[in-house]
């Protein structure tokens, strides 16, 4: 049987005195799988991407992702992590606006130690696969914000992560960069890659999702397949 990518096992995250962010939160992604995490504003889905990322520690519990104990690494150790084995996407495209796009997409690969060459190479690839090659050149700040969408997912894929990471992606875009985005993810799932989505768009859960885990106070109110209803 293939391992997991993810694994959460009895996932606690506190903080202060308050209810816990996350309580108590078992959960397993096979690889190739789509997962759209839904829930209300303060459900605790941003919690959960941050554990998964090793932006943030569990209070109890531990995080597994690609063969690594995520919750035992220090500082040093979470980064590295990152770069080797997960792409982020965020609402807000995060791209350094003082860099052209080709540096931004080629960014993630040069803290990696890739030769300039290759880097560039690949950076070349995803940007024509993803139908933004025409600026490479150019500044973020130029782009409409479907092209800024795509030129961060370029850089998400740049080391080939085991697992794409998207925080609200269709969130700052309209109708039509929001559709774009969509078919995007999807591409990209039936391509193999294994993708956590936190959205609170059932529209876009719906369409690019294998399967939705709803949270509710930190607990997982649902975790539903949704093969046959694609």
């Amino acid at each position: 049987m293939t391992a997991p990518v993810i694994e959460l096992c009895d996932v606690s995250r506190r903080y202060d005195q308050g209810p816990p962010a996350l309580h108590e939160v078992s959960l397993s992604v096979a690889p190739g799988e789509a997962v759209a995490v839904l829930g209300p504003s303060g459900s605790g889905k941003s919690t959960l991407l941050n554990l998964i990322a090793g932006l943030d520690r569990p209070s109890s519990g531990t995080v597994t992702v690609a063969g690594v104990r995520v919750d035992a690494l220090g500082e040093a150790g979470s980064a590295r992590y990152r770069r080797a084995h997960v792409g982020m996407v965020f609402q807000f495209f995060n791209l350094l606006d003082d860099l052209t796009v080709a540096d931004n997409v080629v960014l993630p690969a040069q803290l990696s130690g890739m030769g300039r060459a290759e880097a560039r190479r690949r950076a070349a690839e995803l940007l024509e696969v993803l139908g933004v090659a025409g600026f490479a050149d150019t500044h973020p700040g130029r782009l409409s914000g479907g092209q800024r969408q795509r030129v961060a997912v370029a850089r998400a894929l740049m080391n080939r992560p085991a697992l794409l990471l998207a925080d609200e992606p269709t969130g700052a875009l309209d109708t039509a960069a929001g559709e774009n985005v969509r078919d995007l993810l999807n591409q990209l799932h039936a391509d193999g890659q294994t993708i956590v989505l936190v959205t609170h768009d059932l529209g876009l859960a719906r369409s690019c999702a294998t399967r939705t885990v709803q949270l509710v106070d930190g607990r997982v109110a649902a975790d539903v397949r949704m093969e046959a209803a694609r």
